[in-house]
């Protein structure tokens, strides 16, 4: 029988990031992954691919509308929707390998096979008709995550499909439904929205992105609107009917009333994800879930079996690659005795729409909840050089400081590129730093993340350019 110090369950960035730090560590490490590939979700079905698709979808918009007044003659675009998935493919084939690579360079056992605990120190590994068991000092639970379904509608994945469908349809859709304004469903309307669709999206709350700022998502929501997206916000689609040519949903006010009709070619069912931790064991195994299914750990990512760690969407926190990343290096160092850490407050997150929105730390809304007193800083998009001059305007950016100490608690940015510029507020906050350090550190000029020190020089009343 195989002996480790570390099996790692599941590929995907928490996952393989977890093996490849206790590789360096000096642990005989194995990773179980039940899929053809490595890279779980992310790279094969999720941020890598979509991410693709954005891409090359705002790319066949430039063309189509921004290259003339740019003085930039060419013929309309043609969608070429095969090579465009091809373009997709390439992306997830070289990141995969790039994992693949990864294991092999830190020296890491890949077992192909869905694993499951036997208890503390023992994962069976089956597939292709046999199964080996492997022992192991630690087993750390990177299972990841899989789509919130809707009861009563049925995915099958070429019409009504989540968002795995949604990055593999064989034509754009005339009519595209989202259930759900999460950042996923309003990712993957961009794409299909630029390529041709008519986009609409129904979501049970009364406004889009839950959990970011408020006033980010309002003047977000405009922006798409404008774009062509129609969102229809305090319903609920109770019912799919997909027995004619067209679906039917049924779309009913949340608070209750009267339902209508809409005809769509595709429903895409996007309102959420769940942990995954189906055959994984664990009820036998004696490891401890919450109310919500999900593993249960402490600060060390241990759960209540001595020796079975849990990191990433499978455990509390908000399901993003990056910080199931940090999760797994720090559990890694943990387990090897050192002190690893994350810190939860400064998780930043993206919307990689155009334009796009990201943010980390608090929100308003989370702050007046709490109590905190605090000064804001906004500084607008039409205000900055390098916007301007490119005319990619949209959007804003807003800091929120304490009031007695000036340190920052949280930055929000809609606008171009929001998703890079977002890093120097991390890295501030990481240092408990203040908007007094941002407004005084020199940004080159000219440069979209001058907004960044305009706004921390707002939050003192005193920007230059506005």
């Amino acid at each position: 029988m195989a002996s480790y110090d570390l099996v790692v369950i599941g590929t995907g960035p928490g996952g393989y990031v977890c093996a490849i730090r206790a590789a360096q560590l000096g642990m005989k490490v194995a990773v179980v992954e039940k899929n053809a590939t490595l890279g779980g979700t992310c790279l094969n079905i999720g941020c890598m691919p979509s991410k693709a698709l954005l891409h090359a979808s705002e790319m066949f918009e430039e063309a189509g509308h921004a290259f003339a007044k740019m003085g930039v003659s060419v013929p309309a675009p043609k969608l070429d929707l095969p090579a465009m998935m091809n373009f997709k493919q390439q992306g997830i084939d070289g990141n995969v390998k790039g994992v693949e690579f990864l294991m092999k360079k830190n020296k890491i056992d890949v077992l192909k096979g869905t694993g499951k605990i036997l208890g503390a120190g023992k994962v069976e590994v089956s597939g292709d008709g046999k199964s080996e068991t492997v022992e192991t000092r630690n087993i750390v639970i990177a299972t990841g995550s899989d789509i919130a379904r809707l009861k009563g509608i049925d995915i099958d994945e070429k019409r009504i499909v989540s968002s795995t469908g949604a990055l593999s349809l064989e034509k754009v859709p005339e009519k595209l439904l989202i259930i759900g304004a999460g950042v996923i469903g309003l990712e993957l309307g961009s794409v299909w929205r630029r390529l041709g669709a008519d986009v609409m999206v129904v979501e049970f709350l009364d406004r889009i992105l839950p959990g970011m700022d408020g006033e980010v998502a309002k003047q977000f929501q405009r922006m798409l609107e404008k774009q062509g997206f129609v969102f229809k916000l305090g319903a609920k689609v109770t019912a799919v009917d997909s027995s004619g040519k067209t679906l039917q949903a049924k779309v009913e006010p949340a608070a209750g009333g009267a339902a209508e009709t809409i005809e769509a070619d595709v429903v895409l069912v996007c309102i959420g994800r769940v942990p995954y931790t189906e055959g994984l064991g664990l009820k036998e195994a004696g490891v401890a879930l919450d109310n919500r299914g999900r593993v249960e750990i402490d600060a060390h990512f241990s759960t209540n079996v001595k020796g079975i760690y849990a990191i990433g969407d499978v455990v509390a926190g908000p399901m993003l690659a990056h910080k199931a990343e940090d999760e797994g290096v720090a559990c890694a160092e943990i387990i090897a005795g050192q002190s690893g850490h994350v810190n939860y407050d400064v998780i930043p997150g993206v919307v990689y729409t155009t334009p796009e929105v990201s943010s980390v730390g608090k929100t308003e809304e989370e702050l007046k909840q709490a109590g905190v007193a605090y000064t804001v800083g906004k500084f607008p998009f039409t205000a900055n050089g390098r916007s301007k001059v490119n005319q990619t305007t949209d959007g804003f950016v807003k800091i929120l400081a304490d009031a007695k100490t000036d340190r920052v608690l949280g930055v929000h940015i809609v606008g171009r590129e929001a998703g890079e510029m977002i890093h120097e507020a991390c890295v501030l906050m990481e240092f408990g730093g203040s908007a007094e350090d941002l407004a005084r550190t020199c940004h080159a000029h000219p440069t979209r993340s001058e907004a960044i020190k305009e706004a921390a020089l707002a939050v003192g009343k005193r920007a230059i350019h506005m």
